[in-house]
């Protein structure tokens, strides 16, 4: 078990602070939906920003195990807001990206509180 655990946080702050990056640089993939959302831009770096620091609570959590159990609470709230954004600006073909950010984060802090 500790071991999946190291696996998955390991990928999903990974992949979480790869979306932190890709908003930071304002990257076209990540900022095109945002756009089409209605998120102001004045709000881009305060998201780039908790999703970064999600994924280095993450990987905190593996030495302070409060500080990933917050990350990964925090990235699942993120995420529950980023899926329910999506829901309503009636872009539902776009609804799964953020539950697919969300899965990692819930089964990283599944795993640590497993173990």
């Amino acid at each position: 078990m500790n071991i999946a655990y190291h696996i998955v946080g390991i990928v999903a702050a990974l992949w979480i602070g790869f979306s932190g990056y890709s908003l930071f640089t304002k990257q076209q993939f990540v900022v095109d939906p945002l756009i089409e959302y209605g998120v102001p831009r004045t709000w881009w770096n305060w998201l780039a920003s908790a999703k970064s620091a999600g994924a280095l609570g993450l990987v905190a959590g593996f030495f302070v195990p409060a500080v990933g159990v917050a990350a990964a609470i925090g990235l699942i709230l993120y995420f529950t807001g980023a899926a329910i954004t999506t829901v309503r600006a009636h872009s539902y073909k776009t609804t799964p990206f953020p539950l697919l950010y969300l899965a990692p984060a819930a089964a990283t802090l599944a795993l640590q509180l497993a173990r």
